[in-house]
């Protein structure tokens, strides 16, 4: 018999398209091992069997244990894996990037360093949020004024929707219980839309630092994600749960956007719009399903397929 160190990796011809995969997977409270190219979920209950190659991320929450061996075949699988809070609602740590391309953080990357490309990406991220606005003509700082327009009408549209008493936005940084119901619930909302679209952006493998809106934060870039579905999804849950009363909030807040996220698919949602924003019109679609190929670059933009020596050669 094989041992593991022994078996062939798989190549991406012989995974599950990601089209095909269970968007993502939750385990708590159960130790994960490895039987064969599955994964096992083992608590009081039984174990139960779960192919590793049908999964794009595994998200392991309070009282999990998982096996070094469970982990090589997930890796082996192309599954992301993210270590987060209970139902999944904050994140806290990932291990690899279910994307074997480098197309996404490539793009990212290009579309980061250009000035006049980076902005572009702020006004598509701009336009997604409030679509009925035309940003086209807008620069930074004009950008930043109309969101805090927006933002301003979404607190009070949502304090008139749920009869909530809203006095502003106030947060401190350390303190949850320094602002009252409505402003606990909106940052719970937030720090969990921030852990979502920090498992995603890990799971696509792109750079979390390199941001279109914010800056200087090594997640710049989760938190431009997160801000996509702020006044879509966080704020009006938020004032949902306060508008039900200001007890335990945090962990009613928590759970009520777990729900809405499940059922509004925003996973699915959050991987299309980032591949939208940094890929060229057309590629999308294969963006996370080419070969698993390395190349070389050259100085006229050419791909030349690495393991070779070129010293001889100067045709290119």
């Amino acid at each position: 018999m094989a041992t593991v160190a022994q078996r062939r990796a798989s190549s991406p011809r012989d995974l599950t398209r990601v089209a095909e995969r269970i968007s993502f997977m939750y385990l708590e409270r159960c130790t994960i091992h490895r039987d064969a190219n599955a994964i096992t979920a083992e608590d009081a209950d039984g174990t139960t069997h779960i192919p590793s190659a049908s999964i794009g991320t595994l998200l392991l929450g309070p009282g999990t244990r998982i096996t070094h061996q469970a982990m090589s075949v997930l890796a082996d699988s192309g599954a992301a894996v993210a270590w987060v809070g209970e139902q999944g609602v904050r994140y806290y740590a990932g291990g690899r990037s279910l994307n074997r391309s480098s197309a996404l953080v490539e793009a990212q990357a290009t579309r980061w360093a250009n000035r006049r490309a980076r902005l572009d990406v702020a006004r598509a991220m701009y336009q997604l949020r409030f679509p009925d606005e035309d940003p086209s003509g807008l620069n930074r700082q004009e950008l930043l004024g109309h969101e805090g327009r927006r933002l301003r009408e979404c607190y009070r549209e949502q304090a008139e929707r749920t009869g909530v008493p809203w006095r502003g936005r106030h947060y401190v940084p350390g303190d949850f219980t320094a602002g009252d119901a409505p402003n606990q619930a909106v940052t719970a909302a937030a720090q969990c839309m921030y852990g979502v679209s920090h498992a995603v952006v890990a799971a696509l493998g792109c750079a979390t630092g390199l941001g279109f809106v914010h800056s200087g934060h090594e997640l710049s870039f989760v938190l431009d994600v997160a801000d996509l579905y702020k006044t879509e999804i966080g704020i009006p849950v938020a004032f949902d749960v306060a508008a039900e009363g200001d007890q335990d909030i945090g962990s009613r807040t928590r759970r009520a956007l777990r729900d809405r996220i499940n059922k509004s698919r925003l996973l699915d949602r959050c991987v299309d719009d980032i591949k939208m924003l940094l890929l060229p019109s057309g590629t999308q679609s294969t963006a996370l399903e080419g070969d698993d190929v390395v190349t070389l670059q050259t100085d006229r933009g050419l791909a030349l397929p690495a393991g070779r020596n070129y010293a001889d050669e100067v045709t290119w």
